[in-house]
Parts: C-alpha cells; structure tokens; sequence
C-alpha cells in the first residue's frame, strides 16, 4: 500500500510538471496582470513516533495566484500561459489564490525570481481560525512565501471557495475538499501579514524599525487588532511588545505591554495603514536575534521573521605615534569595543619605494579577546618590529569587520636614529635661541 502511495505520488507530481513545463512560471490573464504559478510543499503532522514525538508528512503542491498586478513596461512577451490538466487528477493538490484583493505587496518580484535564479519557498499548511468555522464549509490553509535573496515575506491565509456539490463534483483524495471542473482547488486569499526587509542591521546604542504589515479583504478593519513582537536568540524566547486596539478608537482603546523598555508600535498607523511596525531605541546586544511578528484580527492570524544584527565598528590604535629602531621594537595594535566578534587584524609594509603596501611575513601575536559590560569585544596584535626595517618605512595595521563599510588602517612611520638625534638637537637649538631672544629684550 505504502508503494502504491508513493507512485501516485509521482505521478501527480510529473503529470503537474510537464503541465507547467517547470517548477515556476508566469501566464498573462488579462491586461495588467499576470498569473504566477508556485512550486510548494504541503505540510502536516501525522500520527505520533515510538517516542511520542509528532512526525511531519511533507507533500508536493502547487500554487497558482491568480491576478499578480503587472507594471505598465514589463515585457510580456517570454512569460508562458498556464493551463490547467486537460484529465483533472484527483491525487494532485492545486491551489488556485485570487490575490486581486487584498493585494500582495512586491509581488511583482515573484515574476522575476526565475529569471534571476532566486528560489521561492512556498510552504502551506492546513489552518483552523479561532472559533469554529466548521459549519461555513470553507476551509482554510496558511502559506509562507519567502524569495532567496530579496527582501520579500509574506504569510497568507486562503479560503476555499463554494463550489456546488452534485453527483459530478470533483473531490481532492487527500484533502477531502471539493475541487472545480479542471481539477483545481479554488480560495481567495482573505488575509496576509508581509515585510518588506527581512534583516536589519543597526548600530549598537542606536534605534532601529523592524517592518511589518498587515492587510485583510474589507478596510477599513472592522474587528479588535492585535499585535505582537517577540524575541528568539540561542534558543531562548521573550515578549518584546504586545498590543490590542480597535479601529474605532485607536488611541483610547489600545491596550499595551512594552516588555522590553523604548519598544513601541503607532496605533493609528495599525489601524489606518495596516502598519504593525516596531521602533526599538537604544539598542543593546542582548536586542540581537529574531524577532516573529504577530498580527491577530478577528478569527485569523498570521506572521512574519526578521533578523535584527546589532554592529558596533572596532577603534583601532597603535601603541606608539612614532618608531625609532635602535633595536627590535614592539609595536601593538589595539581594536576596541567591537561587536560582533569576528574581527582579521593583518600586519602590512609601505616603503618608500613601494606604491602599494605589502603584507608582512610575520604577522605578529593576538592576545585573548576581552569582552565589556556592553557585550562589545577588543582584541590587540603585537608585531616585533627588526631593526633592518628602512627608514621612511610605514608599517600598517588593517582591521576588517562586518560593521566596516572598508579596511581600517592605522600607521606608524619608521625613524633612524640618526634623525631622531637631528630632530632633537634641532629642538634645543630652537628653545636655547628663543630664550637668548628674551633676555636680549
């Protein structure tokens, strides 16, 4: 039984692809909008394992969203129309999504993401909304589209449509769900949650916006919002922000639990905007991690991740502002107060006959990185300057690090003696003349 499940599998998996010629394509429907068909994965959770723990079946599907808005210039010319199988395979899951309205935003990045060999991750799941919806006959299904590479997220919520139940309705195998004529379950996306840059980096002791937005089908919204901001770094999970409030009176209504001190989130542009972004001030080390936001209106909920690296650029010094080489000197280079704590320390040469430095064959010694108070870093490297280093020589340190647009340098030139002794006599010479001048007056 479990090989007959297996070939039909296949099969329902090549039938669909030689029907799309491809795992993502793009069709034109009608003027200014184009069809954007999605390789996905259905997950759900199966029967517990000998040690109790849930195991997860992992399902081909495809997605078709129908309506993805076009711009005036785009060239229609390569995309390849969709067209549904000609025998509807009862085995196959596909989804068909009416995203006219609400709209997605940037979606117009899905029609590109082939051409420019940016994956999409489009993973769908089985969704029960808070409160029982059993006896509407509408089913509903969560789907999280990611592109590689991008700044595109979103999380949408389908809903099946009503399809006419009589003798020759289609019904989908796995699914139990009635299916249109072609073979294709048909919903409507009726609420999504996007953001439109997926990481952020921000200095340390710095503010910083997380973005995140929401839209459903009717606005302006008529139900109690809720939104929440959490925290996960290395394992551990905390509230950031968490707020209600309702569209009527967003200012009086709203009710707010800033967990994290200098967190806050606009009321008004929530309920106007569907904007549910999070400003954080004076950022700390301990803010870096991933941050899951939640927005909640009515029955459905839905969510997005962005990453948040806090940076702070090293402060690079030498142990000496100049160097005279009577013997082997010791010259340190000192990166302070860094984050995080990946940090390349090189040691290099410029000579006055060089244009360009060159690096040098001993790289000296690192000592232990020392971590402060603030979480920040500083690292030194002592280099043994020989005495046969010529006489106009630069010797250079270059620090590289993530919160650096470019290398670091700091530099020290190297005296003789000889001009050190000139430079001092130089000096007497001047002192001991301008105090003749004075007594002279």
């Amino acid at each position: 039984m479990r090989k007959s499940n297996e070939k039909i599998q296949r099969d329902a998996v090549m039938n669909i692809g030689v029907i799309l010629l491809g795992s993502f394509l793009t069709c034109i429907c009608a003027d200014g909008v184009a069809d954007v068909v999605l390789s996905c994965t259905l997950v759900e959770e199966g029967m517990g394992g000998m040690g109790g723990d849930a195991l997860f079946s992992r399902i081909p599907a495809t997605l078709v969203l129908r309506d993805v808005p076009v711009a005036p210039d785009e060239s229609l010319e390569t995309l390849t129309p969709f067209v549904p199988p000609s025998v509807p395979d009862l085995d196959a899951i596909l989804l068909e999504a009416k995203v006219s309205s609400p709209e997605i935003p940037n979606a117009d990045l899905l029609l590109h993401a082939d051409c420019n060999e940016q994956e999409v991750m489009c993973e769908m799941s089985r969704f029960s909304p808070r409160g029982s919806q059993e006896s509407s006959g509408a089913a509903y299904f969560m789907v999280s589209l990611n592109v590689e590479g991008v700044d595109f997220g979103t999380g949408l919520i389908l809903q099946t449509l009503p399809v006419t139940m009589d003798q020759s309705t289609l019904i989908q195998n796995k699914l139990g769900l009635p299916l249109s004529q072609s073979g294709t379950l048909l919903t409507e996306v009726i609420f999504l949650v996007f953001s439109h840059i997926k990481s952020v980096s921000a200095r340390l002791r710095g503010d910083v916006l997380l973005n995140c937005g929401f839209k459903q089908q009717e606005m302006p919204l008529a139900q109690e919002v809720g939104v929440e901001w959490r925290l996960q770094h290395r394992g551990k999970g905390q509230k950031v922000f968490e707020m209600t409030t309702r569209p009527e009176d967003a200012e009086g209504s709203k009710v707010v639990h800033a967990e994290r001190k200098g967190s806050s989130v606009d009321a008004t542009l929530v309920v106007t905007e569907g904007n549910a972004s999070v400003t954080l001030t004076k950022l700390k080390v301990v803010d870096e991690g991933t941050y899951i936001c939640t927005v909640s209106v009515g029955l459905f909920h839905a969510q997005q991740i962005i990453q948040l690296r806090v940076i702070q650029p090293p402060i690079v010094s030498l142990s000496e502002e100049k160097l005279v080489l009577k013997t082997s000197s010791k010259l340190i280079c000192h990166c302070a107060k860094y984050y995080p704590l990946d940090v390349q320390m090189e040691w290099l040469s410029l000579s006055p006959a060089d244009s360009e430095p060159s690096m040098l064959p001993d790289q000296g010694s690192l000592f232990s990185h020392r971590q402060h108070g603030d979480g920040t870093y500083s690292l030194a490297s002592q280099l043994t300057v020989p005495t046969d280093v010529s006489p106009g020589t630069q010797i250079i340190c270059r620090v590289s690090h993530l919160a650096l647009d470019a290398p670091l340098s700091v530099s020290v030139e190297v005296e003789s003696p000889q001009t050190e002794s000139y430079l001092w006599f130089l000096g007497f010479l001047i002192v001991t003349v301008l105090f003749f001048i004075q007594v002279m007056r």
